[in-house]
């Protein structure tokens, strides 16, 4: 197969790529981070790369045409995911096609746990053997904590077993010994040991956020979040699916030893800052989405993907960490808690024993936003889960200017009703945009998307339908190719040469993100057989930076009393360490998880009717009148 060069600029990375290969591809080869929130679908337009040097890729296809308009056509712009190496080309990768480091704020509520970790720790004295009594070594210890502890039938791994001769000697047979769930033991240390270390992780589709926890104290001692390399394959969970299946010899291969990588890289990162060394963590929780789920596992994630999206296992699962290649201590466990269904995965169970709405009498709706949106309603009576197609626009794809939260995006939005002059502030700077004479903003974050849809309504710039008014009296308001947008932030506002605007067709994708939000809580009220709500928790690390005043003017969930809606931080992520500190919550999330009645939205006789109603802002027909003084009659009336 013929070869050719490809050099990939500002990076300056290069090497021989086989012809036909699409430039996206090459800059995974490459090691180049090229933005590609639909996984190479050829639908999001973010992958926007410009050929420099060289007329080596094949013509402009039709698809290219909704993204690259004939000016920067001619400028050589092109998609990556669509253009083919076929020649030795020389390509730029402009400033809003790189992948931006995300800022990772997957902070926990850090809730009171009663300790009682699977890990437990015995210190004892064995008396050496002699030729009286040649019992051997692992006989005699089991002999000596059974008399000492009442521990009896006691298994040994064999990474344990292969350590054991040496560290009784080197402790001069005074050790201390791990035992796991009371059955096997894992590690012998020489003399006396105190501390022992686990590590709880939330493996988002965007964000991988770990936290490390003395195991005696239960503390947290050290949290450490990085970016899913599984992105470069697709932001969303369907992208790295549809990966999988396109790539039968080895997607599955890739996107498994990807995350695999990853975790290592974070294993030991974490660790270090801790003064530890990465065997020292002898057991491991973890939660995900199913699909991140079977991604980590290895298991093919094919079939999540059609009706009626049926998960490989539903119950928890401890494996061997060693059998992942995940690199911690030879004989620690993974803890995967279980799974509700094939779009309501192991955060959710998670968020459900962290937050415990099966032991109260309100009436709660729980909704972790995200590309897909997870939702669980209920009390001690009765709970159901469901998950919404919400679209990746609240993550900033589909949106014009949308992008990652990462530092130079806009992530709050005031306009003047007035006036219709904006404030905004961006990500990595602590004062708003008037306080400072260039705020570099590079794009808009979803807790900024949410803000300026939110304002736009509230200015009466957009009315319910969602439509920009075009008699509008402001220089902000500007007509391109017959279609109207709304300038947040002038050029010289920008780092990247030019207006961040919101279009009317953010707008829309925007309504139809929402709209599957609030349609799947009016539908699981339907079910429920009741018509308000006593409280609403945002969970999730997006959940906690949007605004929910913001939110609810949009209409993303029914009307509530706003003193009784709020964020709990990264709750998947409390509840993967709840697991980790005490294992009857083991039992306890296998025992919901089974528990909860997962309903299949899009079944429902009038989803669609619904649907169309609540893409209004904030609804077509239902009355929110906790949004009374915060919304002007007239606007919310109309």
């Amino acid at each position: 197969m013929t070869k050719f060069k490809v050099i990939f600029q500002p990076s300056g990375r290069r090497g021989d790529i086989p012809g036909g290969t699409t430039v996206l591809e090459a800059a995974r080869e490459l090691g180049v981070e090229i933005e590609s929130v639909c996984g190479g679908e050829r639908n999001c337009g973010k992958c926007r790369v410009r050929l420099e040097k060289g007329l080596h890729l094949p013509p402009f296809i039709e698809e290219e045409k909704n993204f690259i308009n004939d000016e920067e056509r001619a400028e050589g712009y092109r998609l990556a995911c669509a253009a083919q190496i076929r020649g030795d080309v020389l390509i730029f990768v402009p400033e809003e096609s790189r992948v931006q480091q995300q800022a990772v704020r997957k902070s926990l509520m850090e809730k009171p746990i009663e300790l009682k970790p699977a890990l437990s720790l015995y210190y004892t004295e064995l008396s050496p053997p002699t030729l009286q009594d040649p019992l051997g070594d692992f006989d005699r210890l089991k002999k000596a904590l059974a008399e000492r502890y009442n521990l009896c039938s006691l298994d040994i791994d064999y990474q344990a077993l292969l350590r054991l001769p040496d560290v009784f000697r080197k402790g001069n047979w005074k050790v201390t010994v791990a035992v796991w769930m009371g059955e096997e033991i894992i590690d012998v240390k020489p003399d006396k040991v105190e501390d022992t270390y686990g590590l709880a992780i939330d493996i988002g589709t965007t964000t991988v956020a770990a936290y490390l926890c003395n195991l005696r104290n239960g503390k947290i001692i050290g949290t450490e979040s990085v970016m899913n390399p599984q992105v470069i394959y697709g932001e969303d969970v369907m992208s790295r699916i549809t990966y999988v299946m396109t790539h039968p010899e080895d997607g599955l291969e890739k996107m498994h030893q990807s995350i695999v990588d990853g975790l290592n890289r974070l294993i030991q990162k974490i660790t270090e800052r801790c003064n530890l060394s990465s065997e020292d963590i002898l057991e491991l929780t973890a939660v995900g989405n199913t699909a991140m789920h079977h991604l980590l596992l290895k298991i093919n994630p094919e079939y999540l993907g059609v009706s009626p999206f049926p998960p490989a296992i539903h119950r928890s699962m401890d494996i061997k960490a060693r059998d992942l290649g995940l690199k911690v201590h030879p004989s620690a466990y993974l803890h995967i808690l279980p799974i509700e269904a094939g779009f309501v995965g192991a955060d959710n169970v998670g968020v459900l024993i962290a937050e415990e709405p099966y032991q109260q009498d309100e009436m709660v709706l729980i909704i972790d936003i995200g590309t897909n949106g997870e939702l669980v309603m209920g009390n001690r009576k009765k709970l159901i889960s469901a998950s919404c197609a919400t679209g990746p626009a609240f993550e900033g794809a589909h949106i014009k200017f949308g992008m990652r939260a990462a530092p130079g995006a806009i992530e709050r939005i005031k306009i003047d009703p007035q006036t219709f002059e904006v404030k905004f502030k961006v990500i990595g700077e602590e004062a708003w945009n008037e306080e400072i004479k260039n705020p570099g903003a590079m794009g808009i974050c979803g807790s900024g998307i949410i803000d300026g849809m939110a304002e736009l309504y509230r200015a009466g710039i957009i009315d319910k339908s969602g439509r920009f008014k075009r008699d509008l009296q402001s220089p902000r308001l500007k007509i391109t190719d017959g279609k109207p947008e709304f300038v947040i932030a002038w050029k010289e506002e920008t780092a990247i040469g030019k207006e961040i605007t919101i279009t009317q067709q953010d707008v829309r994708n925007v309504q139809l993100g929402k709209g599957a939000l609030y349609t799947g809580a009016k539908l699981m009220m339907r079910r429920l057989g009741i018509e308000k709500l006593d409280k609403v928790i945002l969970a999730g690390a997006f959940g906690t930076y949007i605004d929910p005043e913001a939110a609810m003017v949009l209409g993303m969930f029914p009307d509530c009393d706003l003193r009784n809606v709020y964020a709990v931080g990264n709750a998947a992520g409390d509840g993967a360490r709840i697991s980790l500190l005490n294992r009857d919550k083991r039992l306890e999330a296998d025992e919901i998880a089974r528990k909860v009645e997962y309903i299949e939205l899009t079944v429902e006789a009038d989803f669609q009717k619904e649907f169309i109603e609540a893409m209004q802002i904030p609804h077509m027909n239902d009355p929110f009148p906790h949004l009374k003084g915060i919304v002007k009659d007239e606007i919310l009336n109309q």
